[in-house]
């Protein structure tokens, strides 16, 4: 049963990817509600710098942990347990973006992305899932994205492992049942954090949006990702003007295709 958003206390939450943005606006709803929280990131000083802005530091940890090494997760969730006993909540939210065309783009760049993005979920689901056996609960949190709905030019290949993601974390979710797991995916539309400034440009720079769409803030991702988790929802789409727009693609590929088309110029 979900416990209350008023209290999470003795919970334990670990997010990877808490350096900034939506990792560590989720960090920081969880804390908040009296969460137990593990920040993880590539970066130990920037993630510690994360765990100071988060607050509440004597229920908070900051780990380096690079999720494309299985070998990192497996020392952070052995680290997790023996502080604080168990972990109830894992998020998988470290990840980067690719901006080329699928016929110019890098495909050492794509694969690298593929293990972070994807392999790199896929690989703490695997890794923090026995732990969860063994309590006979918890909760999977994967953040995709809306392009894990709608494939985007010129965001290809980003859009591929966020369609991966999305197919794994639900079919896990189907498997983990009768375990006590629970998988959540969240689709936050456009976010305005530094993600666009920290992926890794090609040699085609076209970028498919419009200029009057400002995007969502990383903490309203991170509220719907904490109400999810408390309505035990199978999926979360932020904002909420996104569902029609999947809806759309879903029914009439074609138009909105022929709109995106149009954007890219």
């Amino acid at each position: 049963m979900a416990p209350s958003s008023s209290n999470l206390s003795g919970r334990v939450v670990v997010v990877t990817g808490a350096s900034m943005g939506i990792g560590e606006a989720i960090a920081k709803s969880f804390a908040d509600q009296g969460a137990g929280v593990v920040l993880l990131s590539r970066d130990a000083g920037r993630v510690e710098a994360a765990r100071g802005r988060v607050g509440h530091s004597e229920r908070t940890l900051a780990l380096a942990c690079d999720v494309s090494h299985r070998e990192e997760i497996d020392r952070v969730i052995a680290l997790t347990v023996h502080h604080f006993q168990r972990i109830d909540v894992w998020v998988n939210n470290a990840g980067h973006g690719l901006l080329d065309s699928v016929a110019e783009m890098d495909l050492a760049a794509c694969r690298a992305m593929f293990d972070t993005n994807f392999f790199g979920a896929v690989a703490g689901m695997q890794a923090v899932i026995p732990v969860m056996r063994q309590q006979g609960t918890g909760t999977i949190i994967n953040i995709s994205s809306v392009a894990g709905h709608i494939p985007l030019p010129f965001h290809a290949a980003y859009s591929a492992t966020k369609f991966a993601l999305n197919a794994i974390g639900k079919g896990a979710r189907i498997e983990l049942m009768r375990d006590g797991i629970h998988v959540l995916t969240v689709c936050p539309g456009y976010v305005r954090t530094e993600f666009g400034a920290n992926e890794v440009v090609g040699t085609v720079n076209k970028r498919v949006r419009p200029g009057s769409v400002r995007g969502i803030t990383a903490e309203l991702v991170a509220r719907a990702t904490l109400e999810g988790y408390l309505k035990r929802k199978r999926e979360v789409i932020v904002p909420w003007t996104m569902h029609p727009v999947v809806k759309l693609y879903q029914m009439f590929p074609g138009l909105v295709e022929w709109g995106m088309a149009r954007m890219a110029g």
